[in-house]
């Protein structure tokens, strides 16, 4: 295990504390002149993480941390470049690299398993934080602005403008942000928490330039920071670069940003208040929840009680808590907004429905409390204390990293309590703390009294009754309108004039590249030769059809099954989703779905099932397609968990219809929350569906078509004849499915490999592949627009191209990022004011597709992404942009996944006969790709009148889409 090492003679070393269970060290210094912190999580681990954290604490919801955050990474005083940000993000083989504001606290982390790449962002992160230059164009460009609509024109109207500005337009016309900030400002009446820290749209134009830098020189100090790493990098590097760069130039002072404690309520409040739907039916859409503020999150064992709590009460369906709201007619489903929040110093507990109506809001709230009550009078089982205990051990154990590098996780978990001068080292060093709350929590009492201290009996709760308006997004579009008409009426003629020539500086400073040549950066002869590709070990009895990986996994064991798909129809197909997305959630053989979800809580982390359908490598309009199930558990519950893995497998029940009634109902509720999060996805899905039988099936199994269908299921399934119907076809396809040809995939520590050889042996039986599974051939031009509840647009285009292993897959896999660092980020976010754009290679269609996210622009936009191609092709380009594109592909294809992770891609690699040699040579061509290559494969296959359409909108926009020529349809 790593230990403390030298240190930077700037910092003191205040403990070192080893930690078993998650094999590192981590290591608190203090800085002697300013008293900023530095926590080390020494690891062996070459993917080195870095976090710099500040405690920001706005006082208004104008947004300003977050704009503050934006803006601070577009130049600073040693790279006085137009927005070093996204130019490192193409000059570096990053594997994570973003800023984050939180609701008190704002972080620039990033990670690299490249050491020379490592400290060029380092160098690049500390002057952007400590030095950054404040520039008014870059807070007018991602803060807000007001420009005339044709900017050089003052006959036209005015418009406001903005990244965040429409970033969070699309944020708030999510109900569940719109609740989540509802909730906090009711709770918290008194501190930050009141606000809107990502910014309110209606509040974000009032905020000044000169109060966003106010804000920065207040806040944006060391006294006020804390730097986290972690990795295999030696501390006294990192922190004489910490002092050479930033450090030496400050001293210490008093921050003054400590977050005050909000005071306890004399008793309950209940709140009305409501959310934009642009619906005419507002039946069932009201969102009723209860809110409690508990103890300070920094207090460990507090925090602990709080999670054992959750846990118990919303663990799994069989816990009280969540039983209840799943299994209630006074809502659909239980609320996004459920459990506890305990990122903010005083931690918040939340239980409620959607689907609702305003007047059961008592009923609700009755529902809850008698819940806990009942909790509180009778007691709970101790098995459940102990399946949430071990839930909790689990959690502590895991080696993640697949999306989000491992070592960032633990520093983003430890960085709330280092933010409130807490003890971070506490939340990482979970096993002391979990058996002093084990011993407690063997008190029968012990549960019981705490749903009373908590909840019961604490008086700081609110209930909060969120119902829709359908005229409140016209609402605000008019006093928006209003607001700037009535600016517009009171400008003099030099007040015009200077917006205009306010407009042209920005364009102007848009289009400058600048001396980039300042910025580090790797080159090609950083990017390691090879890539490493886990391979499955060969052991004694082994049959063919299994597959061992030996991987570090920290005491836990994984198990994958895959079965051939047999052929399926249409209806079949348009089923799978749901089917996969409820299976490991019914009872199986003799256990009802609430024994089943107990025992598996109790001995494992977790079962899940899925379908892996996929595109051939050599021809799009071939496919294979598997039927996966996954379940992971500690090494010492393998047993257990492979019995309950096949009991659902062998015995699942379908006899269950209210329970597939209430899990179609939460799913309904689940994706179509998640729509504005993932409309750009929707965009592109939609767009390439007409590219083969695959694309289309994912628009309709997982797209804005498959929105729509669950929604029309979950309305259909009032009547109890309905349910059996539905019951039956989800039994049929079950047994459909079970009998195919077994694949197994065990990834674990070697030495545990015999025991798990030994749990699996009564389970071998090879199945049949009869018939294979296949879609047809499918092609069709799409010209789509699918109309929700948004408040800002969500463009693709989709243009055919070529399968992953044609020779020219290469070259569009880097044209995609060749279009963004060039063209598109420039176009689609810095004028356009999207929050993000781009283009890339799509695999699985075989497609080249252009993107906007929260975008409030529709035919710009495309227009825009034809006028990328033309820039492409008729541009002389420097072949340093061609290698920072071709860096991101690298990155990309490079990026470390967890342990485990990293063996369960690569099995399923395996199934779809993509091998490692396949990867290599895809990677082997990314790096040979030119710019003549790039300029060819944009005029062959990106021609405009080949390309398919598809985009997401609000009804408002109905005219504007009609116009572009495109069928609307309804989410």
């Amino acid at each position: 295990m790593p230990s403390a090492n030298g240190h930077h003679p700037a910092f003191s070393l205040v403990r070192a504390v080893p930690i078993e269970a998650l094999n590192l060290t981590v290591e608190e210094y203090r800085h002697d002149r300013t008293g900023a912190r530095h926590y080390h999580l020494a690891a062996d681990d070459d993917q080195n993480v870095f976090l710099v954290g500040l405690r920001t604490v706005p006082e208004d919801s104008t947004g300003v941390a977050h704009i503050l955050e934006h803006t601070v990474l577009c130049g600073s005083e040693r790279y006085p470049v137009r927005d070093p940000f996204f130019m490192m993000i193409r000059r570096s083989l990053n594997t994570f690299m973003n800023a984050f504001t939180s609701s008190d606290w704002t972080a620039y982390p990033f990670a690299s398993c490249n050491e020379k790449d490592f400290y060029n962002l380092l160098d690049v992160y500390l002057d952007a934080t400590f030095f950054s230059r404040i520039d008014e164009l870059d807070f007018r460009q991602e803060g807000h602005r007001v420009e005339f609509e044709q900017w050089d024109d003052p006959s036209t109207p005015l418009t406001f403008k903005g990244v965040v500005f429409n970033e969070m337009k699309g944020a708030m016309s999510d109900p569940t942000s719109v609740l989540w900030q509802t909730l906090s400002r009711e709770l918290f009446p008194d501190t930050t928490y009141h606000h809107n820290s990502g910014g309110d749209p209606e509040k974000i134009p009032d905020l000044t330039y000169e109060q966003m830098v106010a804000f920065y020189k207040r806040f944006y100090h060391p006294s006020n920071a804390v730097f986290m790493t972690f990795g295999n990098q030696p501390v006294e590097r990192l922190q004489r670069e910490f002092e050479e760069k930033a450090l030496s130039r400050f001293e210490e002072i008093e921050p003054d940003s400590a977050v005050p404690l909000q005071p306890v309520f004399a008793g309950p409040k209940r709140v009305e208040d409501v959310y934009p739907l642009d619906d005419e039916d507002t039946a069932g859409k009201t969102h009723i929840n209860v809110g409690w503020m508990l103890g300070e999150s920094a207090d460990l064992d507090k925090r602990l009680e709080a999670q054992l709590l959750e846990g118990v009460l919303l663990e799994n369906s069989a816990s009280p808590l969540l039983r209840a709201l799943e299994t209630t007619d006074l809502g659909a489903a239980p609320s996004a907004v459920l459990g506890l929040e305990d990122s903010q110093r005083q931690m918040v507990f939340v239980a409620g429905l959607e689907g609702s109506e305003s007047e059961r809001a008592e009923d609700v709230e009755k529902l809850i409390l008698d819940t806990l009550t009942e909790v509180a009078e009778k007691g709970v089982d101790p098995d459940m204390v102990e399946s949430v205990l071990h839930q909790l051990e689990l959690e502590q154990r895991e080696i993640t990293g697949d999306g989000f590098p491992y070592g960032l996780h633990l520093i983003v978990q430890a960085l709330p309590a280092a933010i409130h001068d807490s003890d971070p080292i506490n939340l990482l060093d979970l096993e002391p703390a979990l058996e002093r709350l084990r011993a407690r929590a063997a008190d029968p009492q012990f549960i019981p009294n705490l749903v009373r201290r908590l909840l019961l009996d604490n008086p700081h709760r609110v209930r909060l009754t969120l119902k829709p308006d359908t005229e409140l997004s016209a609402r605000q579009q008019a006093e928006e309108q209003a607001r700037l008409e009535a600016m517009k009426a009171t400008l003099s003629e030099e007040e015009k004039q200077a917006i205009v020539d306010r407009a042209k500086a920005l364009a102007d400073r848009q289009a400058e590249e600048g001396d980039i040549s300042i910025l580090p950066t790797v080159t090609r002869e950083d990017i390691p030769e090879d890539i490493d590709i886990p391979q499955p070990v060969q052991f004694v009895h082994q049959p063919s059809s299994q597959r061992w990986y030996d991987r570090s996994t920290n005491g836990l064991c994984y198990l994958q099954l895959a079965l051939d798909l047999p052929p399926l129809d249409r209806e079949e197909l348009e089923l799978l989703p749901v089917y996969t997305g409820l299976l490991t959630e019914l009872g199986a053989g003799d256990r009802d779905y609430l024994a089943m979800a107990e025992a598996v809580a109790a001995k494992t982390g977790g079962f899940s099932a899925s379908a892996s359908i996929r595109a051939g490598i050599e021809d799009i309009h071939t496919t294979s397609g598997y039927w996966l199930m996954s379940g992971k558990a500690l090494v010492r519950n393998a047993d257990a968990m492979v019995d309950l893995f096949h009991q659902h497998l062998e015995a699942a029940r379908f006899d269950e219809t209210d329970r597939i009634r209430d899990l179609v109902s939460q799913m309904r509720f689940g994706v179509e929350q998640g729509v504005a999060g993932r409309g750009h996805v929707h965009a592109m899905t939609l767009a390439s569906a007409g590219m083969s039988a695959r694309a289309a099936l994912r628009h309709q199994t997982g797209g804005v078509a498959a929105v729509r269908r669950i929604k029309a299921m979950d309305e259909g399934l009032e009547a109890a004849t309905a349910r059996r119907e539905l019951a039956e076809r989800l039994a049929r396809l079950h047994e459909k499915i079970k009998g195919g040809f077994r694949h197994y995939n065990v990834v674990t520590e070697q030495r545990h490999f015999s025991e798990l050889a030994q749990a699996l042996r009564p389970h071998m039986r090879q199945g049949q592949a009869d018939e294979a599974f296949a879609l047809g051939r499918h092609v069709e031009q799409i010209r789509e627009a699918w109309v929700g509840n948004l408040a800002v647009n969500y463009c693709a285009k989709a243009h055919p191209a070529v399968a992953p292993k044609h020779p020219d897959a290469a070259a569009l896999a880097v044209l995609g990022g060749f279009m963004r660092n060039g063209f598109l980020h420039t176009a689609i976010r810095e004028k356009g004011g999207a929050y993000g754009g781009g283009a890339g290679y799509d695999a699985e269609s075989g497609s080249f597709r252009f993107f906007s996210y929260r975008d409030p622009r529709l035919g710009e936009t495309l227009a825009d992404f034809d006028r990328a191609v033309d820039w492409v092709v008729d541009t002389a380009h420097e072949d340093r942009t061609v290698d920072e594109a071709i860096f991101g592909v690298i990155a990309a294809i490079d990026k470390p996944g967890s342990p485990a992770g990293e063996a369960r891609k690569a099995f399923v690699d395996a199934l779809h006969h993509r091998s490692p040699a396949d990867l290599r040579e895809m990677r082997a061509r990314v790096l040979d790709v030119s710019q003549d290559d790039l300029k060819r494969v944009a005029e062959t296959y990106l021609r405009p009148e080949g390309a398919s359409v598809g985009v997401l909108a609000g009804p408002s926009r109905e005219k504007d889409l009609e116009e572009l020529g495109l069928r609307i349809e309804r989410i």
